[in-house]
């Protein structure tokens, strides 16, 4: 389709914001001159979709990895061959390449609006998903051995312009950099909860991060909707044990 064509045009033109500007200018001539004008839909219908596609999707993780890989001022190794690897295992190896080819490209650009970014994202994709998007951006962040304070502010700054709370953040912060009361940050609830609390938080934690409720083709997202939730069961069965609890 020639939305399609002008994102690409646009995306070496002017990188990220030229394939954006690219798709929109291609949308609106799909719409006048599309072989199905009798049900042609508007742009506007287009970009308040509920879903986003594959592609568009894809080419927007690879954005966000982007940014924090560069959230400390430097490129680490260990970090890309994380993204690789991890899409290597999900995708395979062709499919991997060609995905990571668009990384290098993206990665190769100035620089790319986080704001921008999220606020498609947050659009067109359902709350459980961008919780999976910030566990697999701290996976990616861990991947040199350490999470930097830079990485964790950039990584906060996205979790709130993809509209998740900070509570949220924090449950998942707590996966990832280990502190005190760690497996009571996971589930959010304070030490001092009662056992009954505990076991509500548990319940909807559980229900909340159970990998069928993320909505997506994206097998990365499905991957890490199934670590976060073993991860709350783990946090669960450690207060379980503290308390002694059945």
């Amino acid at each position: 389709m020639i939305k399609w064509l002008g994102a690409v045009v646009g995306f070496f033109l002017r990188g990220l914001s030229g394939a954006v500007l690219g798709f929109f200018a291609g949308s609106i001539i799909d719409s006048f001159f599309g072989s199905n004008k009798g049900n042609a839909r508007s742009i506007f219908e287009d970009y308040t979709r509920p879903n986003v596609t594959a592609a568009d999707f894809e080419l927007n993780l690879l954005s966000l990895c982007s940014i924090v890989i560069k959230a400390d001022g430097q490129v680490s190794r260990s970090e890309m061959d994380y993204v690789r690897q991890y899409f290597v295992s999900t995708y395979g190896k062709d499919k991997a390449n060609a995905i990571f080819r668009s990384f290098n490209e993206i990665n190769k650009k100035g620089q790319i609006s986080a704001q921008s970014v999220c606020t498609f994202l947050a659009q067109r994709t359902r709350y459980e998903v961008r919780l999976q998007l910030l566990h697999f951006l701290f996976g990616i962040a861990q991947a040199d051995g350490s999470i930097s304070n830079p990485e964790i502010q950039k990584i906060r700054e996205i979790a709130g312009y993809l509209r998740v709370s900070l509570n949220e953040f924090e449950s998942i912060k707590a996966m990832f950099v280990k502190s005190a009361n760690n497996s009571y940050k996971i589930l959010d609830v304070e030490k001092s909860a009662t056992d009954a609390e505990v076991k509500k938080a548990y319940r909807e934690m559980a229900k909340k991060y159970h990998p069928d409720r993320v909505n997506t083709q994206d097998e990365a997202i499905k991957k890490g909707a199934e670590e976060k939730f073993k991860q709350v069961q783990a946090a669960y069965e450690t207060i379980q044990k503290e308390r002694g609890l059945n």
